[in-house]
C-alpha cells in the first residue's frame, strides 16, 4: 500500500508515518520499480502499535525498547515489565511535579479572591513578588 493509504489505515497522517520511519520506529518499506514506498500490512500493525505507545506518553526510547523486545516473541516478558516500571516512575514524577505546580496557582490564586483593580490584585503582586526558581521542565525522559 501506499503511504497515504497506510496513514489512513493507521489513522495518523503521512508526516508521522514519514517520522517514524527516520526515526527508525517503522522499518523501510519495500520500494516498487517506480521507486515508490510499498508498505504492508505489517508496517499498519506497528505503527498501531507505536500510536498506542504514544497514548501512553511513552518516549521514542521506551518505544524503541519495547518494539525491540515485542521483536523477540520467545523471551520472556521481564524486560517489557522494566520498561513500564521505569515509564510509571517518570509518569509519578509528573504527577508530584503537577501537584506542587497546583499548589503554587491555588496560593496565588487565594491572593485575590473578589474583583478589584488591576493594581490591587493579590495574584499580579505575588507573581512580581515570587523569588524565581528553576524552572521545571517537562519531563520527556528521552532515552
Amino acid at each position: 500500500m501506499k503511504i497515504g493509504d497506510l496513514a489512513r489505515t493507521a489513522q495518523c497522517t503521512v508526516e508521522t508515518v514519514r517520522y517514524y520511519e527516520r526515526e527508525g520506529l517503522l522499518p523501510p518499506p519495500a520500494r516498487t520499480a517506480g521507486n515508490f514506498r510499498d508498505y504492508g500490512h505489517e508496517h499498519a500493525d506497528r505503527l498501531r502499535f507505536i500510536r498506542n505507545c504514544r497514548a501512553l506518553d511513552m518516549s521514542h526510547g521506551e518505544i524503541r525498547s519495547v518494539l525491540a523486545l515485542a521483536d523477540q516473541p520467545a523471551a520472556g516478558c521481564g524486560a517489557v515489565n522494566e520498561v513500564f516500571d521505569q515509564h510509571i516512575a517518570h509518569v509519578d514524577e509528573r504527577i508530584r511535579e503537577l501537584e506542587q505546580l497546583r499548589g503554587a496557582l491555588l496560593a496565588l490564586r487565594e491572593r485575590c479572591r473578589h474583583e478589584q483593580a488591576v493594581e490591587a490584585c493579590g495574584i499580579l503582586q505575588g507573581l512580581a513578588e515570587m523569588e524565581s526558581e528553576p524552572r521545571h521542565e517537562r519531563h520527556t525522559h528521552l532515552g
